[in-house]
Parts: structure tokens; C-alpha cells; sequence
């Protein structure tokens, strides 16, 4: 081959391979740039694990995540529902299931959108240093809560249970109600620990972090609730993906021993 026809051959092959990597590169999709923020509404039971997970969100996607922080019902101003009622800006909510279910029927989240995250259970705590109560069976629990001079328990999930049904399947609801204080926005660990009720009930992964309080226990299996804390997409979330690739983030098996410290149960290690 003359040294002209060989040039031309390399040109050729050049020519072929520079348009092939052209159309190879037509083929794979690159994820577009990180642009604004995610805004976030989660409720107490699942922020101690959101916040240690959430870091590694924003280093691994470059995106902001902004956080806001509410009870999963109830008509507090700073309550999820109360929020979203106010069209704060939302892409992702976090909460109880019933109260997430609630709010896809309200029109404020995307239907279909729901997953669930955590199993959590109900706790006791008292201030620390204080002496700690049995509660280890029903009949205990029982004589705990007749004898506390007073009791906190929060304006959410566990909340509920304990005054709408709890007190009532114990026997007890007209001798402990009335010593029994309902907290909003705050959380009950902290009013344990001012010393401003004797005994909390509430959320575990809501008491494990407070510092001023010793934990008890979980309420005993008979009588124990077990809620279901869940993500969903707001309606009106302005990054919709964006806002599912978070919660494909907090559902993904490496979150879940995180989660597990924070004394709830991760649902994608069911």
C-alpha cells in the first residue's frame, strides 16, 4: 500500500470511530446538573434517622436539602398538615401512614407515591437521675401511670393512641387522663427532662436523643402500637424526581443501619 492510500485508511478509520463515539455518546443519558433545593416535611419519629441520612444525600447528588419539621397530625402551626394547609414549599413529607394516606386524599400528595420507611414503637422516659418504673407488663404499666403525679405525652401518633385508646383498655382513663399533659411542638423528652411531668410517652426514635432524661422501656407487646412512617411526594413539588430519588435514598438497604441505631425498624430489611 502507497504511504497516500494508507493515510487515507487512517483517515477513514479515524473518521468512522470519531463517529461512532458521537453516537454512542447520543445513546447514554447523563443525569442533568443538581438545580434547587428539595424541601423537605418530616415528622419527629423518623428525624433522627433523616438527619444523620441526609448528608450523604446532598454529597452524593449535589443537592440542598431544606428541612422542615412537624407533628404528623393535628392542627399545631407547625403540624405537616397545617404547613402544607399554608402551601409551604414541599417536594418530599414524611410521616405517620394514616396521616400520609389522609393527605392524598386531600389532594396534597401524589397518589401511588406513598413507601414506607420504618416500624416504630412507643416508649417511656423520665427525667434522668429519677428513679425508673416497671413497666415491663401490663399489670405494671398499669400501676405506673396510676401512680405518676404526672405524665407527658405528645400531639401526634403515639399521642393519640394513648389518649383515645391505651388508657381505655387499661381501666384507667378517668384516674390518669386528667394528670396526663398533651405536648405540641415540642417534643416530650424535652418537658421530662425541665422536669415539668414526671413520666413521657412517646415515639422511641423521638426520646433516644434527648439529653436530660433516662429510657425506660417500650410499652409492653400486648398493649404496644406500632406506626408506620412513610414518604410521599407533595402535590405540588416543584422536582418530583428529585423528591423520589430522596426517598428511594432513605428506602435503600444501606440506610437501614442508621436507621436501626435511631430505635426504629427499617422496612427495606423486612
Amino acid at each position: 500500500m502507497t504511504t497516500f492510500a494508507l493515510r487515507s485508511a487512517l483517515t477513514r478509520r479515524a473518521a468512522l470511530a470519531l463517529a461512532a463515539s458521537f453516537a454512542l455518546a447520543g445513546c447514554v443519558s447523563t443525569p442533568p446538573a443538581a438545580t434547587g433545593d428539595i424541601h423537605v416535611m418530616t415528622s419527629g419519629g423518623f428525624t433522627a434517622a433523616y438527619n444523620e441520612l441526609r448528608p450523604g444525600f446532598e454529597r452524593s447528588t449535589g443537592r440542598s436539602v431544606k428541612t422542615a419539621y412537624g407533628a404528623s397530625m393535628g392542627n399545631a402551626s407547625d403540624s405537616i398538615p397545617s404547613r402544607l394547609g399554608r402551601n409551604e414549599p414541599a417536594d418530599v413529607v414524611i410521616l405517620a401512614r394514616p396521616a400520609l394516606d389522609a393527605l392524598v386524599a386531600q389532594g396534597k400528595v401524589v397518589a401511588g407515591s406513598q413507601v414506607d420507611l420504618v416500624r416504630s414503637s412507643i416508649g417511656f422516659a423520665v427525667r434522668k437521675g429519677a428513679p425508673k418504673p416497671d413497666i415491663g407488663t401490663v399489670d405494671a404499666l398499669k400501676r405506673t401511670l396510676l401512680a405518676a403525679p404526672s405524665i407527658a405525652y405528645s400531639a401526634s401518633a403515639s399521642g393519640t393512641y394513648y389518649e383515645t385508646e391505651l388508657l381505655k383498655t387499661l381501666g384507667i382513663e378517668d384516674q390518669v387522663k386528667p394528670k396526663s399533659k398533651r405536648i405540641l411542638s415540642e417534643r416530650v423528652g424535652t418537658v421530662v427532662a425541665r422536669g415539668d411531668a414526671a413520666l413521657g410517652l412517646q415515639q422511641v426514635s423521638e426520646l433516644l436523643p434527648i439529653e436530660g432524661i433516662d429510657y425506660i422501656g417500650p410499652l409492653p407487646a400486648e398493649v404496644q402500637r406500632v406506626t408506620v412512617f412513610s414518604a410521599g411526594v407533595a402535590m405540588a413539588s416543584k422536582q418530583p424526581e428529585a423528591a423520589r430519588q430522596l426517598i428511594r435514598y432513605l428506602n435503600a438497604p444501606a440506610a437501614a443501619p442508621t436507621i436501626a441505631k435511631t430505635g426504629l425498624e427499617p422496612m427495606s430489611a423486612r
